[in-house]
């Protein structure tokens, strides 16, 4: 089956496959996966949350094939209502690529990312009142070769969330970052996505997503832009499980990703 065939049946299958129902239960665990634009909730005073997954990238470019496997993770800890302390890395990464029959393969650490997260105020569906909420992360070279980027790269993200009729919602994520070209340049690019949620019932919810997780110029690396969709089940109030696919946009984006993950409240 062609590719875009089959990310057209994944997009719409969980809208056909579960039934529609009531949103999800009060005080539910709220994360910040699968999807890419992140929740505006907070964790909560005295609280952490661990969500952490493995992921896999796969890409073919000029006759080069690559998979890189990751274990994406983010500690949250609450240290009031409105304010949560983030630590979050891909973790443990191996990278596989292929060329002319040549195989070889690469492990290491992923670095590691300190930040912050400010929830400004609640939705609220009735007046139209989005959730809203401040991100800043600080990205740190801590990782091993070939996995550590150049220097300090922070970012900050803008997350905006509307609780809509027929319990749907969208969430909508702008934001910048400061990096490093190949030259070893700082460069200042854009984040951007947007995410349509729905609850199919008390426990289940998907999404499908656009992501446009650097927005650069060419000399910077370009544009890397996917579209995400996946499912979220509540197991608990305080444990979810999820999975995702993401395909590429563009050539520099990955070709397609997935990922599987937990997320458990303390």
């Amino acid at each position: 089956m062609p590719r875009w065939a089959l990310g057209a049946v994944l997009a719409v299958a969980p809208w056909l496959i579960f039934p529609l129902g009531a949103v999800a239960a009060e005080g539910a665990i709220a994360t910040d996966r699968p999807d890419f634009v992140e929740s505006s909730d907070v964790v909560g005073k005295g609280r952490f949350q661990l969500e952490t997954s493995v992921a896999q990238e796969r890409s073919t470019r000029d006759g080069v094939r690559t998979r890189l496997v990751s274990t994406p993770t983010l500690l949250r800890i609450g240290v009031s209502e409105t304010v949560q302390l983030r630590l979050e890395t891909d973790g443990i990464q191996r990278l596989s690529t292929e060329a002319s029959g040549l195989k070889t393969s690469e492990r290491g650490w992923a670095d590691v990312a300190l930040g912050a997260k400010w929830h400004v105020q609640d939705g609220d569906e009735a007046s139209g009142r989005p959730g809203i909420a401040w991100l800043l992360h600080v990205e740190a070279d801590t990782g091993t070769p070939p996995f550590r980027g150049d220097g300090l790269r922070p970012s900050l993200r803008a997350v905006a969330e509307w609780d809509l009729a027929g319990d749907y919602s969208l969430g909508v994520m702008p934001g910048v970052l400061i990096d490093r070209n190949d030259q070893g340049q700082r460069y200042v690019g854009a984040i951007f996505a947007v995410v349509v949620g729905k609850s199919f019932s008390d426990t289940t919810r998907g999404f499908v997503e656009l992501s446009g997780r650097q927005l650069a110029s060419k000399q910077n690396g370009g544009n890397v832009v996917s579209f995400d969709t996946g499912l979220a089940y509540l197991v608990t109030n305080d444990v979810q499980i999820d999975a995702a696919v993401s395909w590429g946009l563009n050539k520099n984006t990955p070709d397609v990703s997935w990922t599987f993950g937990v997320s458990v409240r303390f």
